[in-house]
Formats: C-alpha cells, sequence, structure tokens
C-alpha cells in the first residue's frame, strides 16, 4: 500500500457506445495496460456520457459489459486499477451539478465537439449534449489525478477542467489537484479508413472502422478497401492523408518505424503493403478477442469486478465530493 500513496494517480475513460475501435486500442487501451504498473489508475466505462445521444437501453448494459471485457482482454488488471461503471458511483452527477455552477455559458459554447455533435445529431440538440464537459470535469476531478489521459481531440475539455478546478480553488481555497493532460506520441489518432482526414469512429456503420471484436476477413477486407492516393509507393508524406494512416497502424502494431516501413516494402505496391496491414491487424486481434470471449461468457465475474471496483473508486470520490459540500456550504448531519 506504501507504494500505491507515492504513485501519481490516473483517470480515464471510454464511452460503451458501440463496439471498440483499433483507434480506442492503440490510442487508449493499450497505454491504460502499458500504465497501471507505474501509476495509481481509476479507468471507467462513461455510461452516463452515452446518454447524450439516445440509446437501446438492453445494448447499453450490453455494450458496457463488453467495454470492461476488453478492457480485461488488453491486459488491464482488476487488481491493480479500479475498473468501473460511472453510473455505479453517484459521485460524478453529484459533483457535476456543483460544478456546473462555477462553468460559465460561453466556455461551453465554445467547445467544438458540441458543435460538432449538434451537427451529427440536430434532432437531438439536449442540454446534457451541451454540458457533458463539465461531467467529464467532474469525472477527473473527483479522483485528484495528476494525468489524463487523452487524445488530442479532448485536450480543450482537460483545460476546461482545468479553468474549473483553478475557479473554485480560487473561491474556496484549495480543493482540486489540477491534473496535466498526458498525450502518448504514439498511436494517439487513428484516422478513418474511408475518410482518412477524420478520426476512426465507433459509430461508424460502414467500411472506415476496425473494431476489435471484427474477424480476419473483415478486418482485411476493410483495409482492402481503404482510401489511399493516386500512387503507389510506400512512403509518409503529406498529403497521402489514406497510406499516412495505414503506416501508422502498421507501425503501432508492428513497432516499427516509418523509415522501416519504407524500406520493408521498397519496390513493392500498395496492395502488398494493405495485405500485410491485414494480416498483421487480424493476428492482434485474433489474440485479444480469444481473452474476450472468456471474460464476457462469465457474467459473474464481470459482476463482481464492478462491484469491487465501484468501491474502490467511491471511496476516493465522495472523500472529494464531501469537501466541495462543505466548502460550498452544504449543511450536514453527519
Amino acid at each position: 500500500m506504501e507504494n500505491m500513496d507515492i504513485k501519481k494517480t490516473i483517470l480515464s475513460g471510454v464511452q460503451p457506445s458501440g463496439t471498440l475501435t483499433i483507434g480506442n486500442y492503440l490510442g487508449a487501451l493499450r497505454n491504460w495496460a502499458k500504465m497501471q504498473n507505474d501509476y495509481n489508475c481509476y479507468f471507467c466505462v462513461v455510461d452516463l456520457h452515452a446518454i447524450t445521444v439516445r440509446q437501446v437501453p438492453a445494448e447499453l448494459r450490453q455494450n458496457c459489459l463488453k467495454t470492461l471485457a476488453l478492457y480485461l482482454a488488453v491486459g488491464i488488471d482488476p487488481n491493480k486499477n479500479a475498473l468501473f461503471l460511472q453510473s455505479h458511483v453517484p459521485a460524478h452527477a453529484e459533483l457535476s451539478w456543483v460544478l456546473s455552477c462555477y462553468t460559465m455559458y460561453g466556455e461551453l459554447s465554445r467547445m467544438t465537439q458540441f458543435k460538432d455533435k449538434s451537427a451529427k445529431h440536430s434532432d437531438n440538440i439536449n442540454a446534457g449534449l451541451f454540458t457533458y464537459p463539465v461531467l467529464m470535469a467532474a469525472d477527473i476531478l473527483l479522483y485528484q489525478p495528476d494525468l489524463v489521459p487523452v487524445g488530442s481531440d479532448q485536450k480543450q475539455h482537460i483545460e476546461l477542467a482545468r479553468d474549473i478546478a483553478n475557479r473554485f480553488n480560487n473561491v474556496y481555497s484549495e480543493t482540486f489537484k489540477i491534473p496535466e493532460p498526458y498525450m502518448p506520441k504514439i498511436g494517439t489518432r487513428i484516422m478513418s479508413l474511408s475518410e482518412p482526414t477524420s478520426k476512426m469512429s465507433k459509430s461508424d456503420s460502414g467500411d472506415g472502422s476496425i473494431f476489435l471484436l471484427d474477424n480476419k476477413d473483415a478486418v482485411i477486407r476493410k483495409i482492402k478497401r481503404a482510401v489511399t492516393d493516386s500512387g503507389s509507393e510506400v512512403r509518409y508524406a503529406e498529403g497521402k492523408d489514406g497510406i499516412n494512416n495505414l503506416m501508422s497502424i502498421y507501425s503501432a502494431f508492428t513497432g516499427k518505424t516509418f523509415d522501416e516501413i519504407e524500406n520493408e516494402f521498397s519496390g513493392k505496391g500498395y496492395g502488398d503493403f494493405k495485405l500485410a496491414v491485414g494480416e498483421t491487424v487480424a493476428d492482434a486481434l485474433a489474440d485479444i478477442q480469444d481473452k474476450y470471449n472468456v471474460f464476457i461468457s462469465d457474467k459473474e465475474q464481470l459482476n463482481k469486478i464492478l462491484l469491487d471496483g465501484s468501491q474502490k473508486a467511491s471511496y476516493t470520490a465522495e472523500k472529494t465530493l464531501r469537501k466541495v459540500y462543505r466548502k460550498v456550504g452544504f449543511y450536514s448531519i453527519k
């Protein structure tokens, strides 16, 4: 336990909307598995965030378990980390309300993701979609983390969480630790195979995303159909978004540098390269899927992991929440 106290704390989570992609794996989950021995980690499935977009209730419940099973399949150890569902720790929603009273309307209206999601879901531009960066700030600040692993598209939300924390601290004295964004250099942003200028998405119903549960045939088909430029030389260069993305994927799975990849495929065309990428990705996913199938078939074990994780998370979260409630002046009978 002594080591736990001196380790830096990390908090991160993924939405259970749809199946996770190789973008989620390379940009987040794989890095979490590497960090778990060196940090005190809280990894949640952010199901409260998922309902800003309409969900089928039975599918949402199943997706929560699938996401947890995938966390385990990629090597995230429940004995070393708190693994939990966001909705199982009420302090997330409770702190979110308090922090919303210390967040400015103008700050939320500048969030680029709100604009993007409003355009995609124009029939359901709800208040939750507008205020969910405050919930994200609550997610983070509850656990007093030193670092928050994020992709570059979420950096704006971390900056908002820092602003809210600083504002609250300035009003009421030191309450929240000010977290730093942590962005690993490799594999942080895997792009769509069909639109390589856009991020790979869990909600893509076409061939743009490779899901962690895709079989080998599907993986190879999607890679073969991946958009590339009119050339044939496997070379990383500006303006070659499609081939650059495939090289990034191949590099992330093999550990090879772009120079090594260029040398490996010197004199070969895109067809040979795409086949190699497809085989490499499919083999890596087969190993993850074998482990996933074991975990997802044992609901009792998954429930125990969630119960233990929510208890660990609640212990820390409620300490922070009690401190906040006292600072803002809420009366306590305890």
